[in-house]
């Protein structure tokens, strides 16, 4: 009798221990998360940090956040989603029919419109006159995440958004946060003090993408080759931009690597210009929390090299 007794008691108390165990596991499994650009999901692996790793669509120098084709994995990766981060239906287009035929179980975030987040229109009447039947004229700008304090909301939206879906991690959640707000506090004071010397210096881009960077840092562009990088720009407006480019003499043009070069090399051929690289997506870093603050640093020191003259 004892003996039964004893090993009834066993097994009551190991189904026990297993029933928290998989009860804990099952409150604990944090949300399966999908973000769309290499900048944004560093902020949310910056806030997923220690908890879980959100997958990545657009990947590589190749990539662009006007255009990607998306492979199976992506598709994958997508239809599996309890939570999906981009900027915005209007910029990431070639997102919104995969979302809408698999993102059935998604709750799908669009973070240029987070609390917090400031918006610019984008910019028209520069002196290299952007043509006004551009497909973005007269629309937001939508490359928020280059300013540092717009990330700043971001995270701390993502923070709320991860939290709510996952509460037993909710104060993890919040702390990564508050560490990286400081970590991107830090980086603006840093920045701003390695770009004071070239606030009087001004540049040409080759897509108006950057005024978010320029207005935090206080270095202005004279404006850009296009106004919509999936169009080719005129010859009319290239040959105007290359007679304005030689009267200002040694100026520099900004290319970006996920764009034909060919434009640019029409626009600085037999002029003093010289050339640089800006990258909006930092797609040669390699992902995860560090990338934000490694693609403000790698803009801002582009510009110096560029700009040292």
């Amino acid at each position: 009798m004892e003996k039964m007794i004893y090993e009834n008691r066993f097994f009551i108390q190991f189904f026990f221990v297993l029933i928290v165990l998989f009860s804990s596991r099952g409150l604990a499994a944090s949300p399966s998360v999908v973000v769309s650009i290499k900048p944004l999901q560093s902020l949310v692996a910056a806030v997923m940090d220690g908890i879980d790793t959100p997958a990545l669509i657009v990947q590589g120098e190749g990539g662009s956040e006007h255009g990607y084709n998306l492979r199976p994995s992506d598709a994958e990766n997508i239809a599996n989603a309890d939570i999906i981060f981009f900027v915005s239906p209007e910029m990431e287009n070639f997102l919104v029919r995969p979302m809408k035929n698999l993102a059935f179980k998604a709750e799908v975030i669009d973070l240029a419109y987070a609390p917090g987040v400031r918006l610019f229109d984008m910019r028209t009447g520069d002196f290299l006159q952007n043509d006004s039947n551009d497909k973005e004229y007269n629309h937001k700008d939508l490359h928020f995440w280059l300013d540092p304090r717009n990330a700043e909301a971001a995270v701390r939206f993502i923070a709320n958004v991860l939290g709510k879906r996952d509460p037993v991690n909710a104060l993890r959640y919040s702390e990564n946060a508050r560490k990286y707000e400081q970590r991107l506090e830090d980086l603006i004071q840093e920045v701003s003090k390695d770009l004071r010397p070239f606030r009087s210096r001004h540049f040409i881009v080759f897509h108006d993408g950057y005024q978010y960077f320029e207005k935090r840092f206080h270095v202005f562009s004279y404006g850009s080759i296009t106004n919509n990088p999936e169009e080719s720009p005129s010859v009319t407006r290239i040959s105007r931009i290359h007679e304005k480019v030689k009267e200002l003499g040694s100026v520099c043009v900004f290319l970006e690597p996920q764009f034909e070069p060919r434009v640019i090399k029409s626009v600085i051929e037999g002029t003093q210009a010289r050339t640089g690289v800006l990258d909006p997506l930092g797609g040669d870093i390699l992902s995860g929390p560090d990338q934000y603050l490694s693609l403000i640093h790698k803009i801002a020191n582009s510009l110096k090299r560029c700009l040292s003259y």
